[in-house]
């Protein structure tokens, strides 16, 4: 499902930016897309941290297979010992374990996420463990399609702003967050796209 804002967002961009206009023009056709269920994206964001995609997509597949139904009330029924064997470091299960246990005592409700703004979110999600700020930033963007989230801890992005606008130069993060501005409130859309010169695949979280 394209995020309602989507055409707004690129028309404001390419009016606004030279080089999104561009990405905009390569990439027409293709935008953001939900994963959809928040408890598995948060799951499988914690999975994947630290290791290759291609591993990633390895150890997700036999947990998947070990968890059956993926919820937080399967995990949780499963306990720390049911996932040995899947590939999942100690560590991992206990994330995992964490994850699962604030989803079902309810400090983390995804009914109530559409009236928290991005960073009170963020902080809430920061809570679980193995959670950090940019793991709480892509699930944001590529879950709940919040339109004006700006990563400015990921390397892919800071990359692409290099490229893009200080000719090859990493800049610093206050230069990030400068170039950032000019984009709001679309900086989720703006990120999307310098994603996509680096990869033209498109990313899910």
């Amino acid at each position: 499902m394209i995020p309602d804002y989507w055409a707004e967002a690129t028309r404001a961009l390419a009016a606004c930016d030279a080089p999104l206009a561009a990405l905009i023009e390569t990439h027409a056709g293709a935008a953001l897309a939900s994963r959809g269920d928040p408890f598995a994206t948060l799951a499988r964001s914690v999975v994947g941290q630290q290791i290759s995609v291609k591993a990633a997509d390895a150890v997700w597949g036999r947990f998947v297979a070990r968890v059956g139904t993926l919820s937080p009330a399967t995990l949780a029924a499963l306990g720390r010992e049911g996932l040995a064997g899947c590939g999942l470091s100690q560590r991992k299960i206990e994330y995992l374990a964490d994850l699962a246990a604030h989803f079902l005592d309810g400090r983390l409700d995804p009914d109530g996420w559409h009236r928290l703004d991005d960073e009170t979110l963020i902080v809430e999600l920061c809570r679980v463990r193995g959670i950090g700020r940019w793991t709480a930033e892509m699930f944001l963007i590529f879950n709940l399609m919040r339109p004006d989230v700006f990563p400015l801890d990921d390397i892919g992005l800071q990359r692409a702003i290099a490229q893009h606008y200080f000719a090859g130069a990493r800049p610093g993060r206050r230069e990030l967050a400068s170039v950032g501005e000019r984009w709001r409130p679309w900086r989720s859309v703006a990120t999307w796209y310098l994603w996509r010169s680096l990869d033209p695949v498109p990313v899910e979280y």
